[in-house]
């Protein structure tokens, strides 16, 4: 399998007044055309090591790695004003909770259309015929409705199939989705994540998936990355995840409540 992105001994640093915090600690790892897990308790550095592929990571924080490549080309040797290129139109982030990263004021519809054009160059009448179809591709059902509506109209479910849409509007080869299920009830959970395996499927994209559910990808993904404290502590396949073998895994799965196997008190995670 070829791989389309490789991060090679990325670390990424903030300065603070006890000294310099190492969010992701010298981490390597490959994505092919695949659904990959990354998952670990809050504060591990999954956001982080996803916004590092796009560098986002701002200043006064620092982003040091050996190589991330898309498909073969380094995007450290990139300057901003190529970068830009790239984000949206070769990867793509789902950032958590949509609410906050549509604009309240601009209408659904005119965002899409904004996000087509931006790198596809197209005329308004095609970016608006492209974004209805989008939206039906994530299963809305009226998509006249909604492209005319305002991200405060919209529910959770529906914010984040909107995000979805837009993010994939421009036909990326990468769609990195920052935990893009976890304020939405179980139905719709499903859903959504039924509608980014379809799409993804269909495109041949890569997917990172960022969460700290393991149930959630021990069944979607296809491998897992679990990290601790900036690190990659363990690699496996994501059907064989319940059968992890490091502590800090077995700990994270331990703590997790079981119908099938009640118990008194659950187990607390020992960290270092």
């Amino acid at each position: 399998m070829t791989n389309l992105l490789e991060v090679e001994n990325l670390t990424v640093k903030f300065p603070t007044r006890s000294g310099m915090f190492e969010a992701v600690r010298n981490i390597s790892f490959s994505l092919g055309r695949e659904r990959l897990g990354i998952v670990g308790e809050s504060g591990s550095g999954k956001s982080i090591t996803g916004r590092s592929i796009l560098r986002l990571i701002r200043h006064p924080g620092i982003l040091e790695a050996k190589r991330i490549a898309l498909e073969g080309e380094d995007l450290l040797t990139k300057s901003e004003r190529e970068m830009r290129k790239i984000r949206g139109h070769k990867i793509s982030m789902v950032m958590q909770d949509p609410k906050f990263s549509l604009n309240p004021v601009m209408r659904i519809g005119d965002q899409i259309c904004e996000a087509y054009r931006l790198h596809a160059k197209a005329s308004k009448a095609e970016a608006r015929e492209k974004t209805i179809k989008m939206l039906e591709a994530v299963l809305i059902r009226d998509p006249e409705r909604v492209f005319n509506a305002y991200p405060h109209e919209m529910s959770g479910g529906m914010g984040q199939r909107i995000m979805i849409a837009m993010m994939l509007i421009p036909d990326p080869q990468i769609l990195i989705a920052d935990e893009p299920t976890s304020a939405l009830d179980v139905t719709v959970q499903k859903e959504v994540l039924e509608i980014m395996d379809k799409l993804v499927r269909e495109r041949g994209m890569g997917l990172i998936f960022i969460s700290h559910d393991l149930n959630v990808v021990s069944a979607f993904c296809d491998r897992v990355l679990i990290m601790y404290a900036g690190r990659i502590v363990e690699t496996c396949q994501a059907d064989k995840l319940h059968e992890a073998k490091h502590p800090y895994t077995r700990g994270l799965l331990n703590s997790l409540p079981q119908l099938e196997h009640p118990v008194d008190r659950l187990a607390v995670l020992q960290r270092d």
